[in-house]
């Protein structure tokens, strides 16, 4: 502190830098905890067929015909009670391909399908794990917190490598 200047200024000037520091935290943080909100709400789209199948349709897709972005094949039920379609339809992307055959969940009253067991979950939370990747970025240079960020990242990027790994 400089002698001439008075006790006050000093620390009026350490409560303002306080009260940024915490306001840029806070800020930051709720940016963090929105995005991973956001990651989970995207997923939560899928997952919640693939993970909760008690009562739903499943069963294996033989995929014929891919045009556009969605793929159609014959879906045959895996349990009694369930009809067979010769007309399921399923998103083409990096999980699907022609010719194969994959078990699926058909979502309910439609004969839209999504890809069930292991493989099909992951892929399901794939957008949790690009969340988690960006909100260590906010969190490692909005809040200075680094633990965290590494944990964060490292489990967005064991997430994606995983679903990844599965779906090949």
């Amino acid at each position: 502190m400089i002698p001439a200047m008075p006790a006050t200024a000093a620390t009026a000037r350490q409560a303002s830098v306080t009260a940024l520091r915490f306001g840029r935290v806070a800020s930051m943080g709720a940016l963090a905890a929105l995005i991973v909100f956001a990651g989970v709400w995207g997923s939560w789209g899928t997952a919640q067929y693939v993970m909760l199948t008690k009562g739903r349709e499943r069963g294996t897709l033989q995929v014929t015909r891919c045009e556009g972005d969605t793929c159609s094949g014959r879906f045959t039920p895996a349990a009694k009670g369930a009809a067979g379609r010769d007309r399921a339809v399923i998103d083409d992307s990096v999980a699907v391909k022609k010719g194969p055959t994959y078990d699926v969940v058909l979502k309910p009253g439609t004969g839209d399908a999504v890809r069930s067991g292991p493989a099909g979950i992951l892929y399901a939370w794939v957008p949790l794990g690009g969340a988690l990747l960006l909100a260590a970025v906010v969190v490692a240079g909005g809040m200075r917190l680094t633990r965290v960020a590494w944990v964060l990242g490292g489990s967005g990027a064991a997430l994606l490598t995983a679903a990844f790994l599965a779906l090949q």
